[in-house]
């Protein structure tokens, strides 16, 4: 791994107790401070409240609102569940149901083509619907102009951020990873999903920036080649959600419900075991089982598992890297108002870790290539 400029260095944290032999490539870090967990808003809760269409982003509001009422003119704005850059959520109800429309607000060709691939997913859920997994189901749709609605599930999220801050309940992270097992297993008919990651390539990549040494370059497309590899011709792919995090999952009695789809496709196996045990870095129990559960199945779904999981790793450094620059730009360093640490105190953290895990992947990866 390079080495992180100091713009986004971390300060010094303590030693953490050395690994014990035998616990293998998948190794755990230690658990931070447990900090009181935040409520989770419940999906399903009776709706109230207005949409403020004033101002600038109000004007926004009103072209998003429109563009929903073109494909669907019986829908209703109530709230607005959840509103970035990129785009709007807005609960509202459609005759005596409840929907969610998801405006797409940046349409540069990446995110567009990202939208019309969540679109063409849900309309393929239409028929052919995943085994044991609960889907929201698709109300309305327009590719051209980004707009989605879709019925709207009951349930919690599994986790507010995208990194929660201390390790979610046990029995949520178990219902989150079966949910994803399951969703794995569905063999859906051939032709109608596509493969999203050019593993070849993203490593090729990966590389050129800086973000690989000439040694995982040659370490990850050896796994990725020969008899039985991860993925040489004719090697096995799963069905996955391609960005499998506990914040694209609603808890209820009824199970687990995935959103979010705009990355379903084709995978090696196990990637979206490795979203899940990359973003659970104060779960250290609930990561040995995820991965008991990714190599399962022999050598060939080891090495899969450990190229998706450095494949995710780096993701999320050069995420958090750009994150930490730019909050030092808009942002001094200071604690919060309670004490504790600031934003960009807790992302600098987060991308120490996220270090620390990579380093770890990357010695699970040379291991496995010793076994060849």
């Amino acid at each position: 791994m390079y080495a992180a400029s100091s713009s986004v260095s971390a300060p010094p944290r303590p030693q953490r107790p050395a690994v014990p032999a035998g616990s293998g490539p998948y190794l755990d870090p230690k658990p931070a401070n447990r900090l009181r967990r935040p409520a989770v808003p419940v999906a399903g809760q009776p709706l109230s409240g207005r949409i403020d269409l004033s101002g600038p982003q109000g004007t926004q509001l009103r072209m998003a609102v429109a563009s929903v009422h073109r494909i669907c003119p019986e829908f209703h704005p109530v709230q607005v569940l959840r509103r970035s850059g990129r785009s709007v959520l807005i609960v509202g109800t459609t005759g005596r149901t409840t929907a969610v429309a998801k405006c797409l607000l940046d349409h540069s060709p990446v995110w567009k083509e990202r939208f019309r691939h969540e679109i063409a997913v849900y309309r393929t859920f239409v028929r052919h619907r995943p085994q044991d997994v609960r889907v929201p189901r698709l109300v309305a749709a327009d590719p051209e102009n980004c707009t989605l609605v879709i019925e709207r599930m009951p349930g919690r999220a599994a986790a507010l951020a995208r990194h929660p801050v201390e390790a979610p309940p046990r029995a949520d992270v178990r219902a989150a990873v079966g949910a994803v097992t399951r969703l794995n297993d569905w063999r859906p008919p051939a032709g109608l999903f596509e493969a999203p990651l050019d593993y070849a390539s993203r490593i090729s990549r990966y590389h050129e920036l800086g973000m690989f040494t000439d040694r995982d370059l040659g370490d990850l497309r050896q796994l990725l080649r020969g008899p039985g590899s991860a993925g040489g011709r004719g090697a096995v792919r799963e069905f996955c959600h391609g960005d499998a995090l506990l914040s694209n999952m609603l808890l209820s009695p009824a199970g687990p419900v995935l959103v979010d789809w705009e990355h379903a496709g084709w995978y090696l196996p196990g990637y979206d075991l490795a979203t899940l045990w990359a973003v659970l870095g104060d779960a250290p129990a609930e990561r040995r089982r995820i991965s008991q559960l990714a190599t399962r199945k022999g050598p060939a779904a080891r090495d899969a598992f450990l190229v998706n999981l450095m494949l995710v790793l780096t993701r999320e450094i050069r995420t958090y890297e750009t994150a930490v620059q730019r909050t030092m730009r808009e942002a001094p360093p200071v604690s919060g108002a309670t004490g504790g640490p600031s934003t960009g105190e807790q992302q600098r953290l987060l991308l120490r870790r996220l270090h620390d895990d990579c380093a770890m992947a990357r010695r699970a990866v040379r291991a496995a290539v010793g076994t060849r």
